[in-house]
Formats: structure tokens, sequence, C-alpha cells
């Protein structure tokens, strides 16, 4: 019995390997994750390929893109050795990429598929830089090799230089992305089979090291596709009888992913921010069974009979039914009441699993993606953050006012289901607002609420997310509490690009800062803060810093708390426009406290501190930023005119253009604000022939003349008075 066998290989560590599936869309990833599932005895090998067992989600299926990442084990037997492979199949649309980070945190290993036609594209760029930043080990695996053959009619020799270029563009972006003492060490090479080339669709593939030890040649690959239809069907089920994708791939991964035990050894300092030598510390580095608990859910799925189930990875320690846990975000403990592991789209329900493992686990009252789930209290893990920010909010009702209570729990729970979904539920007006990556994204969830939620809703017109930010240094401002016994003096600046830039990339983490660290000091350091300036970071927020520049005053430990939270509430609605914040430098000068601890409690620090740092922006030349995003628009050449006339419309700039036999590739930033029905815009000044795909965002100060009208607008629609 399959279950029977997982359930003795999770106990064996060095066995097991926890991957994940990353590329760009239409590259073929579901229906290899399919193929692999097949050869494992997972599904019936006629319908592999076709079935699309990972896609759960009818408008998967209709759609045919994956947008939910699904968990799979599978069992892999190499030269009388078995082994335990989890696979997590990830999105590849960018609207999803969010799914692909969370992943990354399972997982210590990853197949970059990329498509042997098109080559390596934006978002294949995207999921391996979300993978190295986890430190997540790579191998490639070059699909639709049979386009190559039958339809680009490529001589063996052409098709050869073809691959070369497709691996040097993959270790390019290697030694680009890569941590320093990775950058030699994870380069991918044909010779040592971490690369293998081959179909999905036609389920063959090989690898160098297969290659020698079954004798097969590229020239029998190329030999099968010649030939009647007949002839050609025929020889390529011979060839995959011959050459089994299943087995090439699996076998890469077992030889060049590394097993839980060792890659938890590099992989923890870099995602888990607590005390290496502290007892927790040591059970996670040496991903121990026997050790204080530690799991990390990556994705909460609702299951019709068990509820919420959240699939992740233990880091360390057993989880069984019954156990007692602490949610360190959320601060509450829970009982779990169920324990599984994952057999295809079925989970099979346990007693225990044991540390290195993917598990499911029903009962985590409250539980989000990346929440870290112990027994005692401990430092949480890294916070998950995805590359770019969600930046088209919607406003969304029930047709029928009776469904409101309905709808509130609908987006929880579709919130706790995608957490790049940004959900706000404001009780008092019963107002309710998701925010996603794009126009899809957003679409995508509003249909799954009415098919599988089973709820009627409308929504209004995309809404944009702006951010506020300062030009100038500010004088130094006062505010003073309700009670006027207290006073606190802060001024704020334009924060370094290349700070702002290191905690956008995650290089300095967000958080508050109760001790000295020293990474953190190091980072700073080497990007030319002096120690002074160091020593007074309290917290790092949403692409701000609070420094606190006081000196001996006795009571600041008692209010620091309080001051930090009323410097996040305003970094998350600014004075302007109660937009988000960032890229600012908060610093407190002084401050005058009330001897008698009563006469400054929170209702006198809150405002007195936000009314301070308002002020001080105000000071400071205030401004609007908005957010652009970077698409590389690829069309037949004929089409170059419409695309670059379409990009001026909507006040794009073109960064490059790129043109060869193949078509024309336009990289060009756009004002996400211009970009509402771009897709079919597109479509239609192109025949429906262009694509495009989002490579990169950021957020950049808006035109001087639009920004009164952007904010009063703003203002009106959050019911704020005109000037305030």
């Amino acid at each position: 019995m399959a279950e029977e066998k997982i359930e003795n290989l999770m106990r064996k560590q060095n066995k097991i390997r926890n991957i994940a599936i990353a590329a760009h869309i239409d590259h073929g990833k579901t229906t290899f994750s399919d193929n692999l599932l097949a050869g494992a005895g997972m599904l019936s090998e006629e319908t592999a390929g076709k079935q699309l067992a990972l896609d759960f989600h009818e408008d998967e299926s209709t759609r045919g893109i994956t947008i939910d990442s699904a968990s799979v084990s599978m069992i892999h037997e190499i030269e009388g050795e078995t082994f335990l492979i989890n696979l997590i199949d990830t999105p590849g649309h960018v609207d999803f990429g969010g799914d692909v980070t969370r992943a990354m945190r399972a997982v210590d290993g990853c197949v970059v598929l990329s498509c042997a036609v098109e080559g390596v594209m934006p978002q294949t760029e995207t999921v391996l830089r979300q993978a190295l930043k986890e430190l997540v080990k790579p191998v490639l695996f070059i699909n639709k090799v049979d386009r190559l053959i039958k339809e680009v009619k490529l001589t063996p020799e052409a098709m050869q230089e073809r691959f070369v270029k497709i691996i040097n563009h993959v270790n390019q972006l290697i030694k680009e992305i890569a941590p320093e003492e990775y950058k030699e060490k994870w380069q991918v090479s044909v010779a040592d089979g971490s690369v293998a080339f081959g179909s999905a669709f036609n389920n063959w593939a090989l690898s160098f090291p297969y290659m020698k030890k079954k004798g097969i040649t590229f020239k029998e690959v190329i030999e099968a596709y010649q030939g009647t239809d007949e002839e050609i069907a025929e020889n390529v089920k011979a060839l995959a009888k011959k050459a089994p994708l299943h087995e090439v791939v699996l076998e890469m991964s077992v030889e060049h992913h590394p097993n839980p035990v060792d890659a938890q050894k590099y992989r923890i300092p870099k995602i888990w921010h607590g005390e290496i030598d502290s007892q927790i510390g040591k059970n996670l580095m040496d991903c121990d069974a026997n050790g204080e608990l530690a799991f990390v859910p990556i994705k909460i799925v609702v299951d019709k009979h068990a509820g919420e189930v959240a699939a992740g990875r233990l880091f360390s320690g057993i989880i069984k039914q019954g156990d007692e846990v602490h949610l360190n975000l959320a601060k509450i403990n829970t009982r779990v009441q169920q324990v599984s592991v994952y057999k295809g789209a079925q989970r099979v329900i346990v007693d225990e699993v044991l540390a290195g493992n993917i598990v499911g686990v029903v009962g985590l009252r409250d539980v989000v993606a990346g929440e870290t789930v112990s027994k005692n209290p401990m430092e949480p893990f890294e916070a998950i953050t995805h590359l770019f920010e969600p930046v088209v909010t919607k406003s969304i009702e029930p047709l029928k006012s009776v469904d409101l209570p309905k709808l509130v729990d609908v987006l929880r729970q579709v919130g706790k289901e995608d957490p790049s979904l940004k959900i706000e539920i404001n009780e008092q007006t019963g107002e309710s607002l998701m925010s996603g990556m794009g126009e899809l994204h957003l679409e995508i969830i509003e249909n799954r609420i009415k098919s599988e939620k089973g709820l009627e809703v409308k929504t209004s017109q995309p809404i944009i997310v702006y951010r506020e930010t300062v030009a100038r240094v500010s004088n130094v401002q006062e505010g003073r509490s309700p009670n006027k016994h207290n006073s606190f003096f802060i001024m704020v600046e334009p924060l370094e690009d290349e700070i702002y830039d290191a905690i956008i990339s995650g290089e300095l983490p967000e958080r508050r800062m109760k001790k000295k660290n020293e990474d953190v000091a190091n980072t700073l350091r080497n990007l030319g803060w002096d120690g002074g300036t160091i020593r007074n970071v309290r917290d790092i927020f949403k692409g701000n810093i609070f420094l606190d520049e006081t000196r001996g005053e006795v009571h600041m430990g008692e209010v620091i708390d309080m001051v930090l939270e009323s410097f996040e509430n305003v970094m998350k609605a600014g004075p302007l426009a109660r937009e988000p914040c960032t890229k600012m430098k908060v610093s407190l000068i002084d401050i005058k406290l009330h001897e008698d601890a009563i006469h400054r409690g929170p209702a006198q620090v809150y405002p007195a501190v936000r009314d301070a740092i308002s002020a001080a922006m105000r000071n400071s030349m205030i401004s609007l930023l908005e957010p652009l995003q970077t698409h590389i628009i690829e069309a037949p050449n004929q089409f170059m005119t419409a695309v670059t006339k379409l990009v001026s419309t909507k006040r794009g700039q073109l960064l490059n253009v790129d043109k060869d036999e193949a078509g024309v590739t336009i990289r060009a930033k756009l004002p996400v604000a211009e970009m509402m029905g771009w897709s079919s815009d597109l479509r239609s000044a192109t025949e429906g022939r262009g694509v495009s795909s989002l490579a990169d965002q950021n957020f950049e100060k808006m035109p001087v003349e639009l920004q009164e009208g952007v904010v009063r607008k703003i203002r009106g629609r959050k019911g704020l008075a005109e000037n305030q």
C-alpha cells in the first residue's frame, strides 16, 4: 500500500526530498506534475497530462491555468533505494506569485521549467529569484522539446545551441541573484545531470547520466518524430516507455536536491532570526524529530469535510493529534485535531508526522500562512514576503444585504486561502475591500466567491493603491498629548535609496528591534550608516525606519512600544490621503513625559505621536507615489507600431525594444492607474496575438499636475474632509 510506504518513509529524513516546480505561465508545469504523479503510480498513465490532477478548482480547469499550489507526495525507487518526494506545484501567472513565494518556504529544492521554444521568460526569472531568496536549490528542466523538432524543425546542432543559450541564461541569473557562496556551487550543467530536457506532453525526458546509463542517443529522439502521424504516435509512446519523464526528473531531484536535514543547516539562519545556539535553534538546524515543535503553514485550504487544513513544513519536532500548540503571531493557544500527509490530492490521516515533512494540520484556529506554530512561545520565522505588493483594490458587497454576515466569513476564508490578497473589513461602515496583484487576480477571486462559496456579490471599479512619502528633511515638530502633560518631538526625512532597496529586497528584515542585531547592524554599516545611527534603529516597517535619538529618558522603556505602535499606524495610513507611507526615516528627537504613569497611557501617547509625525510630514513636502509596472510585451513584428502607440496612450514609457525574425519584444513601464482593461486593449491592438507579462513593480513620484486631483478623489472616496 502506497499509504503505508509513505508513512514509513516519512520517518527516514535522509530519504525525503521537498521540491517545488516553478516556471512561467503555460510552460507546461501542471502537465509535467501529472506525469510525475502517474509515473509514481498516483494517477492512471492514460489520463496523465490531460487530467491536470493538481488543478482542483473548477476555475483552474476552465481557464486552463493553475491558481493554487497543491501539495502531493510520491514514492520513487532508484536502484533498490526508496525515496519520498513531496512536491508542491505552483502557479506561473504573476497575479498568483504570492503562492510561489510561500511554496518556497516549505521546500529545499525546485525544478525550474523553461520552454525550449520561448526560453527563459520574465516570470521564470521572478520565480528563480524567489527560490534563491529562500535558499532553495534549483535544477533545470527544458520542456516542449517536441515543438523544436516538429514545428521549428531545428537541426540537432541548432537545438544544442538553443539549450546552451537557456542553460547559460539560467546560470547567469543564479550568478546575479544567489548569495555569494552559492553563485558557483549552484550552477546547473548538462554534464552532472542537473539539467534535463524532454516533453511533458509526450511524457519522455532525458538527462546526460540517464542517456549514458540506458544507451539512448539524441538522434533516436529526433527519429521518433519522423514519419506519418500514426508512426510518430507509436514512436513517441515507445520513447516514453524507454525514457519516462518521472524516472529522469525524480532521479535528478534525488541526486541534486538536498534532504531536509542537510538543507536546514544553511536555510535556517536565512529564514529564522532567533538565537542559533538556543535549544530551539539547535533543533531547527538539525531538523531534529526529538526536538521542540516548529511548524510553518504556507497554505490554508478549506476542506468540505474537515474545515480549514493548514499545509506546511514541519522544521523540528513531531506533530500529532491532540497536541496543544501556540501560534506565535496570533499569540493564542489551540489544539491539533488531525494530522495528515499527502497522496495526490488526497490527505492521508496519520497518527504523527516527523520533522522534515510537508504536513496538513486540522484544528489550528485563526492560523494564517506564514505563522510559526510551536509548543512554547518562540521567535517566529521571518515573514514570507512577496516581491510585489497588492496595488489594485475593489470594494465588494453582497447582492442581498441579508448576506452581509456571510460575505464577512467568506472574505476571511478567501484571505486565508490566498494571503497575497489583502482583505479589509470595516465593521462600522460595512464596506469590504479586497486588494490584489492585478485585475485578473481580483476577477478570479470574485468568480470563486460566486461559484465555490455560492455567494452572489457585486464589486466596484478597481481602485489604485498609492503611497505617501516626503521630499526633504522636515523641521522638528512637537506633538502634545490631549492632557497637555506629554510632548514628543519628531522629524522626518526621505530614506536613502540603497537602504530602501535593501528593505524591499528582504536584505533588511522588517521588524521591531528588541535587542542588538548583528546582521542588521552589518547590513546598515555596509550601506554607509555609522554606528551611532544604527544603535538608534527601533523599527523597520513597510519600507520606513524609526530611530530613537533621545538620551537617558528614564521612562522610555514604558512608552516605546506605544510610540512604535503609533508610528506603524501612521505608516499604514498617512496624513495626505490615508494611503500607506513609504521610504521615510522618522526620528524621535526628544520627549517630555509626565512623572506619573497614569498620565502617559495609550490614550495620551498615540495621538501625540501621530500628530507629531503628520506635522513633520506636512512640513517636508508630502507627495504621492503611484505604482508603476514594467511589462514585457511580445507580438509579431507587424504590430510593433500598434503596441508602442498603445503604451504611449497609457502614459507609459518604452524602456527597450528588441526585434528579430521571431517577433518584437518591448519592455515598457506603465502606471497601474492607466492599465485597467490592459489585456483586452492589447488583444485588440495585436489581433489577439500579443502577450504581456509583469517583470517588475515599483512606486514613483506622480506628475505634480495630476497629484491634487488624485488626492481629492481619494479623500472624497474615503469620506475625509477636503483638508485635514
